[in-house]
């Protein structure tokens, strides 16, 4: 698909005239409608960095082709020349596949947004909590090799030191792009630690993946929220502290509720829930808004539905089974300790795949 740099020269000059647009005195006065074209103006400025560093790495191609085409063959300056030229090709497929993906992408904002993460423990008791621990252990080892900020906004724990639901943010460059095809059920085999006979039992955990959205695109009014207050309470029923600091939030519209208890301060509370609150509202806004063939794309690459099986664990054979493209690896043991990036980069490329073939078509899935 070639035409894909004309859309992107076309964001070039998109970008040109946001930045003259935000110039206006008419727009500066007009609050709402500058921070959109703002938003716009930062997630077109993204785009366009990269096209120019992909532009960038082409021009180096062409002078390494004619160094090497003008110099004597066989000779040292032109071997270091091809041994160079080698590493800027491979950089130069690599930088177009991430632009043909941000071309292709539904959501005009899935490369630059901050996502809030949600794991519950589902079936299998204990050891489902066990499971969704080592969930979080492993996302938050990813997010530290990526340099991205953690944040817990509520959590609850359960017996063993498992949990039974935890929800946190992710903050940092490419957050959604990375994450967006984790969302849905992860399954695991293995012998939990309590089980005396060595038999291998199946539990799994949900994980929920939603980008952050802005003021915006939530507009969310005081008098369609219902805010309830109550004391917070820990593990076996004991109070974190004797002020009514946890807030409940129901956006009475929608009928979302969210609930946080794990600051001691009220206000910061309140804060973290309408976070999760809007993130959520703005999911819900997503789903609806995906055209036919969308869905169609989503369910050969997954539905992104937090009840579809999209992943197994499987301890005993240290093997990881994503269903969706049928990838397996032999190293398990490597991706719980945060190796993320293998796994997460060919359910990219298999998605990517798709939305060609898809371009190609006409728009038919």
């Amino acid at each position: 698909m070639e035409d894909f740099l004309a859309q992107l020269d076309s964001k070039k000059k998109q970008l040109k005239n946001l930045e003259k647009e935000l110039t206006s005195p008419e727009l500066v006065a007009d609050r709402a409608k500058y921070k959109a074209r703002s938003k716009e103006y930062s997630d077109t400025r993204d785009i366009v960095e990269r096209y120019d560093e992909y532009l960038r790495l082409e021009k180096e191609k062409k002078s390494l082709e004619k160094l090497i085409s003008e110099e004597d063959s066989g000779s040292e300056y032109s071997a270091l020349a091809e041994t160079e030229l080698g590493e800027v090709v491979r950089a130069i497929e690599a930088k177009r596949r991430e632009l043909e993906d941000m071309v292709l992408s539904e959501d005009s904002f899935s490369h630059s947004r901050n996502v809030i993460m949600e794991i519950r423990a589902g079936t299998g008791g204990k050891e489902a909590g066990l499971f969704a621990q080592d969930l979080f252990k492993m996302y938050s080892k990813y997010a530290d090799s990526r340099a991205w900020k953690v944040g817990i906004m509520s959590s609850n724990v359960s017996e063993l030191g498992g949990i039974k639901e935890i929800v946190f943010s992710l903050e940092g460059k490419d957050v959604f792009r990375q994450m967006r095809f984790e969302m849905g059920t992860h399954r695991v085999q293995r012998v939990p630690e309590t089980e005396a006979s060595g038999r291998i039992h199946t539990s799994a955990a949900t994980v929920a993946v939603l980008p952050e959205p802005d003021d915006v695109e939530v507009d969310v009014k005081p008098q369609e929220l219902k805010i309830d207050y109550f004391r917070a309470a820990g593990a076996g029923g004991q109070h974190v502290n004797t002020t009514d600091s946890a807030v409940r939030i129901t956006h009475i519209p929608t009928g979302v509720v969210v609930s946080c208890q794990d600051e001691r301060s009220q206000h910061k509370n309140k804060a973290k829930a309408m976070r999760v609150l809007k993130a959520r509202i703005l999911e819900s806004l997503r789903q609806d808004q995906m055209d036919d063939r969308s869905r169609q794309r989503k369910q050969q690459v997954g539905t992104g539905d937090r009840s579809e099986k999209i992943r197994t664990y499987n301890f005993p054979e240290n093997r990881i089974t994503d269903h969706r493209v049928n990838i397996t690896l032999y190293r398990l043991d490597d991706i719980m300790d945060g190796d993320l990036d293998d796994l997460l980069d060919k359910l990219a490329e298999a998605d990517r795949r798709l939305r060609l073939a898809s371009a190609g078509k006409g728009g038919e899935a």
